[in-house]
């Protein structure tokens, strides 16, 4: 399993993003340069993140975009949701009818399939962005 770019330049975003003073607005293109991820790719990006609720974008001349709750209230999880979707390691963990033998039950390799996702889930929801700006000092 492996992340995508779009997630990575996600975290890349929301941690600039967070290391600015609360409810500071900077334009797409002060971002891009900063984190040196390509303008229209951050765009798509910024309409994922806006839409999952974790940035605020402003319009106008003005306009631009801004975490839309403090840092230590997102978490990696929720940048990895907002580009991704759902964590789900393996198909028949997000539904049980995509197991072509029909044992999701009592399959062995399920249950440790589920323990390990559930650490997954688990890890990832409990760093959030103020953590990562500690770690940064």
């Amino acid at each position: 399993m492996q992340l995508n770019q779009a997630t990575d330049y996600a975290f890349r975003a929301v941690l600039y993003l967070a290391n600015l003073p609360q409810d500071e607005v900077v334009t797409a293109q002060t971002i891009a340069s900063a984190e040196e991820i390509p303008m229209r790719f951050l765009l798509k990006i910024m309409r994922s993140l806006t839409h999952a609720g974790v940035v605020k974008s402003f319009r106008g001349v003005e306009g631009g975009y801004a975490l839309a709750k403090p840092p230590a209230e997102i978490t990696l999880l929720d940048v990895v949701e907002a580009i991704e979707g759902p964590v789900y390691i393996n198909r028949c963990l997000l539904d049980k009818e995509y197991c072509s033998k029909h044992w999701a039950n009592r399959c062995a390799i399920h249950h440790v399939l589920g323990e390990i996702q559930s650490s997954l889930l688990e890890q990832l929801g409990s760093h959030t962005f103020a953590d990562l700006l500690k770690q940064k000092q």
